[in-house]
């Protein structure tokens, strides 16, 4: 039976948001009915929903024309657990769970759970992908399950800040997150979302706050992983290593598991343990080979151990299959540290093309490319477009970024006040990062202040020795030109011991 504006009547077994029991166990309903094949091409509209909202769709295709084959039920039904909890899923789980969700649509469109679940699967696999192309995608999918139901429908809400994260919009996860709280005070995966959203505007009390609240409601990993990445924000170094590791050996699945190791490598890398960060950006890749983001630190960490041969290879790999703006950034300034400057430019060239596809998802990537400018390009560029951005969303990355681009354009009293805020816990955040105190070290260094310059490039190289491949010698290198501490007297009528 058809509905005034074409969707299939909702059976009796059918739940409020027109989804069965055996449909929501990923379960085949379907019985002995032969499915219409339905030639359909990308960016096709995928269903009319009422008041002619047109929604596009995707299906793969093989080169025959014809669409691919069902993926497996097992393999959607757990790629739908983990993007309904905000666990990291494998790319072949995300693709079975997609193809089921525009499949189950196609018959069911008025069912806003599933394309709330759609909508928050293209966000995840733009994410592993680092393919923007997939947010307008997630985008029209959530906006469409709030069009069908929009009282309580807290599943868009939450999948609305999983994209406003994605894409680098801090104020509209916090706006979108807030809202799914009111829905839904009781959701908890919409906890971690807000403390990501909260992290990206530079407001950790609030995120703070957030935790505690996430913590009364829910433990487990995904909450343990959560606690770890605020704690190292907060300079809580031995805590986030600790909750880390309890995530990663309690994960339920390998991508989740793998996940957890590539933070534990970002982390030990950060500490300067290259051998330690090296072993577990591995054990992230053999646990999920598609854990590209732990492929491209594993070149980081090759590179600090000399293995120059080994890193090009893995960043290279990791590029391929990710060709995230950062990683490009990286394997650029690695090439550069090499004298390899052919090279360099072609990732550099990368990296502009990755932030102009980010921006045609919808995606800010001005982080990124504001970091790139003022070491590789027009240093006042820069300056322009980190001040905007520290205006949207003034996370810690940020005024780093900022200062460090006024430092480069030649104003360093300015830019000193923004690597104060980042690093001087008395002042500001209190950050320990080798690359932050470098920063700071040379906006001193060119203000005429030895003392505190030689201090904090002390502090970057203590760290982490080989937190850059171009700034870590540099920094060893100032410090050569700033000699010793000169030798200051002794007050009047004290001697010195002999």
């Amino acid at each position: 039976m058809k509905t005034q504006d074409g969707a299939e009547s909702q059976s009796g077994a059918e739940s409020q948001d027109g989804v069965t029991a055996r449909e929501q166990a990923g379960e085949d309903v379907s019985g002995g009915r032969r499915r219409r094949r339905i030639r359909i091409a990308t960016g096709v509209s995928a269903g009319v929903l009422a008041g002619g909202l047109v929604v596009g769709g995707v299906l793969t295709l093989q080169p025959s024309g014809r669409p691919a084959a069902p993926p497996p039920a097992a393999g959607a039904a757990a790629a739908r657990a983990a993007v309904t909890k905000g666990i990291p899923a494998a790319p072949p789980e995300l693709a079975a769970l997609i193809g089921e969700r525009e499949s189950h649509l196609r018959r069911h469109p008025r069912d806003a759970a599933a394309w709330a679940v759609l909508g928050t699967a293209y966000v995840e696999q733009g994410r592993r992908a680092a393919d923007p192309g997939n947010y307008p995608k997630a985008e029209r999918a959530l906006h469409t399950s709030l069009r069908v139901r929009a009282r309580g429908n807290a599943a868009a809400l939450d999948g609305l800040a999983a994209l406003a994260n994605a894409r680098r919009d801090f104020r509209a996860a916090r706006k979108w997150g807030e809202a799914a709280l009111k829905a839904d005070s009781e959701r908890w995966t919409t906890y971690p979302l807000l403390i990501e959203a909260y992290t990206g505007l530079g407001d950790l009390k609030a995120a703070q706050r957030t935790l505690d609240r996430l913590r009364e409601l829910r433990s487990g990993p995904a909450v343990k992983a959560r606690a770890a990445t605020l704690y190292w924000d907060l300079g809580w170094r031995e805590d986030a290593a600790a909750q880390l590791s309890d995530a990663a050996a309690a994960a339920g699945s390998a991508a989740e598991r793998a996940a957890w190791l590539e933070r534990a490598g970002q982390m030990a890398w950060e500490r300067g343990e290259r051998e330690a960060a090296l072993r577990h950006f591995q054990e992230a890749l053999r646990t999920d080979p598609d854990q590209r983001v732990a492929q491209a630190g594993q070149g980081k960490a090759l590179a600090a151990l000399g293995r120059t041969s080994e890193a090009l290879t893995a960043y290279r790999a990791a590029l391929a299959k990710r060709p995230a703006p950062e990683h490009a950034l990286e394997l650029g300034e690695l090439y550069e540290s090499l004298g390899l400057d052919q090279a360099a430019r072609i990732h550099y060239d990368l990296l502009r093309e990755r932030v102009r596809a980010a921006a045609a998802g919808g995606a800010d990537e001005e982080l990124v490319l504001g970091v790139f400018e003022a070491d590789h390009g027009d240093a006042r560029a820069a300056v322009r477009r980190l001040r905007a951005e520290w205006r949207r969303q003034p996370s810690v990355a940020v005024a780093d970024a900022l200062g460090w681009a006024l430092h480069r354009a030649g104003e360093h009293k300015e830019a000193r006040k923004f690597a104060v805020r980042v690093t001087d816990r008395q002042k500001g955040i209190g950050v320990r990062s080798a690359l932050y105190a470098y920063h700071r070290g040379m906006i001193e260094r060119a203000l005429g202040h030895e003392g505190a310059a030689r201090r904090h490039l002390q502090e970057a190289l203590r760290l982490n020795p080989w937190f850059s491949p171009l700034h870590a010698p540099r920094a060893r290198t100032a410090l050569r030109e700033l000699g010793e501490p000169p030798v200051e007297p002794l007050p009047r009528g004290v001697r010195a011991p002999e």
